[in-house]
């Protein structure tokens, strides 16, 4: 077994896990007797050349860490993160495990709580808590707060902290709620806050870009019941701050209570008077596949929960035919049309939703279609045939259509339709068309789904990975979000990657000011481990004699 040095770089071991996996590759002896007795995989077997070919990042990652006595690469890099932050100043203490005990929008940026690498940090220094008093409230020290309470009253109104939060909007932010064992402290913690005389409507400005830490958005405030109903989704913590006088019109509470798969909070929500009419509540509840919060909400929203525009947004969302009954019978129009005119059955069958069409016929809809209606209709059930012979038909047809007809090309590849994609860009849709939610092309959306194999049929196809999006960034940018937060269960951003750099994206070179980060094109970016080694192994290939 390796000894690992006392001050590991977490950069030296990637880099030493990259040039294992390529002597490995290339046949090395050595390489192979290591992943030999290292990987569980592969434990007392040599790897041939086929299955050595087969390996990837993360198993030469593994291989690494085992040969330093880890049971995994995790747990390495936890090792090694620990270390540094030992080694690193009080300030840069308190900061490091601020923020991994928040989310985004607490701390200012896109990533999530992750408190049980927050957890870890606190077992390294265990008196870091101690040192910081604004801590108390985000680990449940009940002790200390009884503490501050006593010596200071007004201590529950009080902003503090390197995150400056009030300790009650502090607790129920916190990312330990997400950790059993800190659970009940947590929520001894808010009871004592409470008692104590905090306002259950504590709130702080969202810290989300561009608002920060610093500079905290006065038109977006996120309340202690919103870190209760909305974040955590805590039916215990929700009904303490309802019952304490938490407004439950915040503004985002309702809405994002929706999200959990346990719609506790959301009944808690409602049964205290929370407002739908006039909020884009049923409408966020068709985003998602569970009926269960859509139902509460009809049941509650009288009149709000008949209008045309739900029936709209549940066809754009593909959402199921169980979705659109609870509609008709909540009372919307099976005749609704969009600002434009178009009925709900015509739009139901652009996007590739015939039973719904069937659905929306039987209750009355308007089933007229026009000759673009057909033809999109077609395409969105990815049948070729029939689009085609429309197409000869009429062979001006898609030069002819308007913005709304161009833009189901990206809103199809947001869908995931992939067959209806090839379908329209092999019969001419022009690949650049803008839309979805993010108004972005066909090529960002391929890439945030991670689907390999339509990026490659799309590049081949004129697509270019320069093309921006809404967000002002290009689809090297959407490769960075989306190999790293994986937002699509199977997403193959690797293959994503490969594609990219073959049809034009400059590879990846290291950034000497940021071992985290890598180049592209001259711009910082960061990626997955594994999306990577792919890129700064394209600059190496290109580099090659």
């Amino acid at each position: 077994m390796q000894k690992l040095p006392r001050n590991p770089d977490l950069d030296h071991l990637k880099r030493q896990a990259k040039e294992l996996l390529a002597a490995v590759r290339a046949g090395d002896s050595d390489a192979r007797a290591r992943f030999a007795a290292h990987l569980p995989s592969l434990r007392g077997h040599m790897p041939d050349t086929t299955a050595a070919r087969a390996l990837r990042l993360h198993d030469a990652q593994s291989c690494i860490a085992r040969s330093y006595g880890f049971a995994s690469w995790d747990a390495l890099r936890s090792h090694v993160d620990v270390a540094r932050f030992r080694a690193s100043d009080p300030a840069s203490q308190r900061r490091a495990f601020a923020v991994r005990a928040y989310p985004g929008d607490i701390i200012g940026n896109m990533n999530r709580a992750r408190p049980a690498e927050a957890e870890r940090l606190l077992s390294a220094v265990p008196d870091l808590a101690a040192r910081e008093p604004a801590f108390a409230p985000t680990i449940g020290d009940t002790g200390e707060v009884r503490r501050q309470i006593a010596q200071d009253p007004d201590w529950v109104h009080r902003p503090a902290g390197p995150l400056n939060l009030p300790p009650l909007v502090a607790a129920t932010h916190s990312g330990f709620l997400r950790l059993e064992a800190y659970r009940a402290a947590l929520y001894e913690t808010v009871d004592l806050l409470l008692a104590a005389g905090a306002d259950p409507n504590q709130s702080v400005g969202s810290r989300w870009p561009p608002a920060s830490v610093a500079d905290p958005s006065e038109e977006h405030r996120m309340s202690a019941l919103y870190g209760a109903a909305g974040q955590h989704h805590d039916a215990r913590l929700t009904e303490t701050l309802l019952a304490a006088g938490a407004d439950p019109d915040d503004g985002e509470s309702l809405y994002h209570a929706i999200e959990a798969e346990d719609p506790a909070c959301l009944r808690l929500l409602l049964d205290a008077g929370a407002t739908i009419k006039g909020t884009n509540a049923i409408y966020h509840a068709l985003d998602y596949e569970a009926r269960a919060p859509l139902a509460l909400l009809l049941a509650s929203a009288g009149e709000a929960g008949a209008e045309d525009g739900l029936l709209l947004w549940a066809i754009r969302r593909r959402r199921s035919t169980a979705h659109i009954e609870m509609l008709l019978k909540a009372g919307v129009d099976p005749a609704a049309t969009a600002e434009d005119g178009m009925s709900a059955y015509a739009k139901a069958l652009r996007y590739g939703l015939p039973e719904v069409a069937r659905i929306l016929e039987e209750a009355g809809a308007r089933t007229d279609l026009s000759a673009a209606d057909k033809f999109i209709a077609a395409c969105a059930c990815g049948d070729r045939a029939a689009a085609s012979a429309l197409l000869a038909q009429a062979p001006d047809l898609i030069a002819s259509l308007d913005v709304d007809a161009l833009q189901m090309l990206p809103e199809l590849a947001a869908a995931g339709c992939g067959d209806a994609v090839r379908t329209m860009v092999e019969l001419g849709w022009p690949v650049d068309t803008l839309g979805g939610d993010w108004t972005a092309s066909v090529i960002n959306h391929a890439v945030f789904r991670g689907d390999g194999a339509l990026t490659e049929f799309l590049l081949a196809r004129g697509a270019v990975w320069t093309e921006t999006h809404g967000f002002g960034d290009n689809a090297c940018g959407t490769l960075s979000w989306a190999s790293l937060n994986r937002p699509v269960e199977g997403g193959n951003w690797v293959e994503c990657a490969q594609a990219l750099v073959a049809h034009g994206m400059p590879p990846a070179v290291p950034n000497p000011a940021d071992p985290e980060t890598v180049l592209v094109g001259g711009e910082v970016r960061q990626f997955s481990d594994e999306v990577t080694q792919v890129l700064l192994s394209s600059s190496l290939a290109a580099r090659a004699p």
